[in-house]
């Protein structure tokens, strides 16, 4: 099969040695994605503002794989303040309101700067 990659900048990408996104056949998967544009995090202490920009940022790598936020089966929120969980649950029902993915949402200690409050995973299928 084979395989289609989307790198967006981030500084961790070559350090780590991964993908933004992959697809291999008709499935798609998005990593990680946090608030970064630009080597800056966006939307500083602000959950609403950084899961909007990580879900734009994921709906661009989809599209560079030939889908869009329709094809998005699964979503894995991962939150360091779980009781933030309305502002990022608002964000996430702007995008997929009629989609309706299946998605967790799971708190964690901290992310890989301080200043980043949500990271967001996608799995997507394409027919």
């Amino acid at each position: 099969m084979t395989r289609k990659q989307v790198f967006t900048g981030s500084p961790w990408e070559p350090v780590v040695g991964y993908c933004r996104a992959i697809r291999v056949g008709n499935r798609i998967e998005v990593a990680g994605t946090t608030a970064m544009k630009d080597g800056e995090v966006v939307g500083v202490g602000d959950p609403y503002e950084q899961t909007k920009c990580i879900l734009q940022t994921i709906e661009k790598a989809l599209g560079e794989l030939g889908a869009d936020l329709t094809h998005v089966v699964r979503t894995r929120m991962f939150v360091t303040d779980i009781s933030q969980w309305e502002e990022i649950g608002r964000a996430h029902g702007e995008f997929f309101r009629d989609i309706q993915p299946v998605a967790s949402m799971v708190e964690v200690k901290a992310l890989i700067d301080p200043r980043l409050l949500v990271e967001i995973e996608a799995e997507a299928i394409v027919e």
